[in-house]
């Protein structure tokens, strides 16, 4: 009898500490995005970057996702792309990503905005007119679009679930930089054409709750196991037997 309650204290013991060490790894998790959080936020601070300053390796690209920047180039307006499934304030559309040619021969990918979806016939799209000649625009430099599932060799034509970098680099005839480009709406020479097209990018988050959360259970399981060991091992056992006596 006395063996079986070692067993029990020490699954117990086991279980409660395991538990309890889950949840202050999820709090670790919530202090490192947190951190992140905050470099973000900072990076939003920082004045525009200069344009000659913009990265051509993804290491680079990486520290430099959420800064402004001020593009100029010229538009390479028939290369236009259509990513399908995309939605903004809750509406299913499409991304309208356009390449802009820049002044070194390179190109980047300018995420100008979404686009409603023609909710009869999905093959219909219309392509906001751009201008000729060289143009400036305000934006933010992120990562290349967000990837969503399809079919391998599904990535053709002006509607395309997702953009291959490399396959659209070869597409333009053109080396693509490894990000992309957030067009806002600007004021002044950068002003925005009235183009019809929706800027409202959601804000960069960490999503720091959801480890808070799954701290709260781990540790409220490991209470739990306590509570359950001390009522079961201790204070029932001492109940029944004054009620025996």
């Amino acid at each position: 009898m006395k063996a079986e309650r070692v067993v029990v204290l020490l699954a117990a013991a086991l279980a409660a500490a395991g538990t309890a060490r889950l949840g202050v790894w999820q709090l670790d998790r919530a202090a490192q995005k947190n951190a992140i959080q905050a470099a973000l936020d900072s990076r939003r601070d920082l004045p525009p970057l200069p344009l000659s300053e913009l990265a051509l390796d993804a290491a680079a690209a990486a520290e430099q996702h959420h800064r402004a920047i001020e593009l100029s180039g010229r538009w390479m307006s028939d290369q236009t792309i259509f990513l399908e499934n995309r939605q903004m304030d809750g509406r299913p559309g499409f991304y309208v990503v356009t390449p802009m040619l820049l002044a070194d021969g390179t190109a980047v990918v300018v995420q100008r905005g979404w686009s409603p979806r023609n909710l009869l016939d999905r093959t219909e799209v219309i392509a906001p007119p751009l201008p000729a000649g060289v143009v400036a625009l305000r934006g933010r430099i992120a990562p290349a679009p967000g990837r969503l599932y399809d079919f391998e060799g599904a990535a053709s034509g002006p509607i395309r679930q997702n953009l291959d970098y490399t396959g659209f680099s070869r597409e333009v005839g053109r080396s693509l930089r490894p990000l992309s480009v957030l067009q806002e709406d600007g004021s002044g020479p950068l002003a925005t054409a009235s183009d019809g097209l929706l800027r409202n990018w959601p804000r960069p988050a960490a999503d720091v709750h959801k480890h808070y959360g799954y701290a709260f259970q781990w540790f409220a399981l490991s209470a739990l196991i306590v509570g359950l060991y001390v009522w079961f091992q201790l204070v029932r056992p001492r109940r029944q037997g004054r009620n025996d006596a």
